[in-house]
């Protein structure tokens, strides 16, 4: 919310507050009938009603700023709905029938409405035009503050130079043919100027390099500036108009805002019973004066801020539409018809004129178009675009391999490191048999050891002294066997193998050397798998883990891609914070310098000129703030910028607002 809504809300308040103070019967009060029918379907009762007055009320409806959650309506809409009510001078309405004294409180009210909203655009125009001054000012302090940024500025300069210095030729050597052609015949001979066409161009354009060499000459004088120096003065003569223009611009918003629609009326109804039934009509007839006068005036730069007050002042004193005090309600209720086109005319006309007037001499002495600021890089750029163009065509197969190589490589990164590990996971997790995790075949090691058995049991029956039995092998002796082979006892084995290593080469040949040494590695086979498949068992009591394993270096680097982007936005978005913070602090630095730099009046409040600085500020100040501070804490610093924009407590109490806005803020404003 503005500061312009805030004002337009608080007149508009002001001036219910005075209807419904000075009407005598609630029956016959126009405050009271467009509220109810803002509020409530109920009929009101009143004291005569016509289609008029019915249209009057439901105007005065839309025109007020507390009927609706938009304050400010656009100068359009004002001059639609005034020109809806079809207001008449005299005793007679639009539609031919004598107005009752209730239409005419009616037809008062509807211009003051309308007046307040054409006080909220007027006021709304002010501050859109003047605060981007400061920009300007700024760009041209920069301009100044720098022998490298004003040779900048004089080279972009140079074309619009070069082209006023050509139109000047021109326009000079054009006046100087047309007075050559316009010479009396005695005092010029015909093949001075020619009779052809050939010898017209000749003599104009010796006229041409007769102006040249003046304006060499006029040049050469003017050798004793450097064109840095020049431009430099350039500046300095630009950025003076656009101080002068924001301070016009500035006085005229203070004398809007202190002076228009003041019906002197506190928050508390103060001042409410001094006030007369046709006081408020004069003060809103005043304003619509004041508002004129101030349009009429605000860009004359010709003239100083003090004789800009005092010519508004006089003239708003001198303005003969406006009614004295002393003229009753009887002559006053003829005055809407008056105002509204009064109105109408600002809106339509005042405004727009002011608006381009201001666009002129901003742009007169305003920083220069974009198109002179950046014309040198854009030609660079321009030329340069052929070789640009031609690296790309002549590398537009590398760069498409390149783009396919990326991409290619990001979809295999995400499905290999991504999506096929969390599939794992997940049969991991519902104990999918085709994803377990081994290292050797389930059977494989029943096989040997079973093959070992039977390996050992044949020896033994083979040879049953190597068992330790004299005769064959009975069943339960087998059974031993079989039984201690699984516990690892080759026993039968290792006594022949013992008796063999006594006499290898015979052991080999005749003996049974070679067997069981087959015998031995079909048993360091069985003892090498049983070690397998404790490994095979670990792995699988792992499986999940190594699940996620497998999947944590592609979400490592997932988040670290995610986090750098993420990253580059929110340094991004706390740049922005941070610049926000400290527009804010550099707006209160400047708003600290307006108070402590103005020339106080007697009564130690600021003047017009200050005041409408200090209103610009505060609203570039309001501006910045949102979404800066949490909900309760934007709530108290709106009420602490408020308190501050308000010029009746004074000079020092608007330090000390500045003073407790830093130190209550500073945390925010720090950052």
């Amino acid at each position: 919310m503005s500061i312009v809504a805030d004002q337009v809300r608080r007149v508009d308040s002001q001036l219910d507050k005075l209807q419904l103070a000075h009407l005598k019967s609630a029956t016959s009060s126009p405050i009271l009938t467009y509220r109810r029918l803002s509020t409530t379907s109920e009929p009101t009762e009143q004291i005569s009603t016509s289609p008029q007055i019915e249209e009057l009320q439901v105007l005065i409806k839309a025109l007020s700023a507390t009927s609706s959650s938009k304050a400010l309506l656009p100068a359009w809409r004002i001059s639609t709905l005034l020109e809806q009510a079809g207001l008449s001078e005299g005793e007679v309405n639009a539609l031919g029938e004598t107005k009752s004294s209730y239409e005419k409180e009616l037809e008062w009210l509807l211009v003051s409405k309308a007046t307040v909203q054409a006080y909220g655009v007027l006021l709304n125009t002010l501050l859109e035009q003047t605060i981007p001054l400061s920009n300007d000012i700024w760009y041209w302090d920069e301009v100044l503050g720098s022998y490298t940024f004003t040779a900048i500025y004089m080279i972009q300069t140079s074309p619009l130079r070069l082209w006023d210095w050509t139109k000047d030729i021109y326009e000079d050597s054009r006046e100087r043919f047309s007075r050559l052609r316009e010479s009396p015949e005695d005092t010029l001979s015909a093949t001075a100027i020619g009779t052809n066409v050939t010898a017209r161009w000749k003599t104009f354009y010796g006229l041409v390099r007769d102006s040249i060499r003046e304006r060499s000459v006029t040049d050469i004088q003017a050798r004793v500036l450097s064109p840095l120096a020049k431009s430099r003065s350039e500046a300095r003569r630009k950025q003076a108009g656009l101080k002068r223009l924001r301070e016009m611009s500035a006085s005229g918003l203070g004398v809007l805002m202190d002076e228009g629609l003041n019906f002197d009326i506190g928050e508390d109804t103060t001042g409410i019973q001094g006030v007369d039934g046709s006081d408020w009509n004069v003060v809103v007839e005043r304003s619509v004066a004041l508002m004129d006068t101030v349009l009429r005036n605000v860009t004359a730069l010709e003239t100083g801020v003090s004789e800009f007050e005092d010519i508004v002042f006089a003239s708003v004193a001198d303005d003969p539409e406006i009614s004295s005090r002393s003229m009753g309600m009887g002559e006053l209720r003829d005055k809407p018809a008056k105002l509204c086109k009064r109105l109408q005319n600002i809106l339509s006309t005042h405004i727009p004129a002011h608006v381009q007037a201001q666009q002129h001499l901003r742009s007169q002495y305003g920083r220069p178009h974009r198109l002179v600021r950046y014309w040198l890089p854009a030609t660079v750029l321009l030329l340069s675009s052929t070789t640009i163009l031609r690296i790309v065509v002549n590398r537009k197969a590398a760069i498409l391999q390149w783009i396919q190589d990326l991409g290619s490589t990001m979809q295999d990164f995400w499905m290999n490191w991504i999506v096929d590990p969390t599939r794992k996971i997940i049969k991991t997790i519902r104990h999918d048999e085709g994803s377990e995790v081994a290292i050797m075949s389930r059977e494989s090691l029943k096989g040997d050891r079973d093959s070992l058995e039977r390996m050992v049991v044949d020896f033994a029956i083979d040879n049953p002294e190597a068992a330790g039995m004299g005769g064959a092998l009975s069943d339960a002796h087998i059974a031993e066997i079989r039984a201690k082979v699984k516990e690892g006892d080759l026993t039968p084995v290792l006594r022949a193998y013992e008796k063999d290593l006594r006499r290898p080469f015979v052991g080999t040949v005749r003996g049974d050397l070679v067997r069981t040494l087959l015998i031995q590695v079909q048993k360091t086979k069985v003892d090498v798998e049983v070690a397998l498949s404790g490994i095979d068992a670990l792995l699988k009591s792992q499986e999940l883990v190594f699940g996620f394993v497998g999947l944590t270096p592609g979400v490592l680097v997932c988040i670290g891609v995610g986090r750098y982007i993420s990253g580059m936005f929110g340094e991004r978005r706390g740049q922005k914070y941070g610049h926000r913070a400290g527009q804010m602090i550099r707006v209160l630095r400047n708003i600290d310098r307006i108070l402590t730099t103005s020339t106080p009046s007697p009564n130690g409040i600021l003047s017009y000129k200050d005041h409408g600085l200090l209103l610009c500020e505060v609203h570039v100040l309001r501006s910045r703030a949102a979404r800066l501070f949490p909900g309760e804490v934007e709530r108290e610093f709106f009420e602490d910028v408020n308190e501050l924009g308000d010029i009746s407590i004074g000079i020092e109490r608007q330090l000390k607002v500045v003073q407790r806005i830093r130190w209550a803020y500073g945390k925010w404003l720090s950052k």
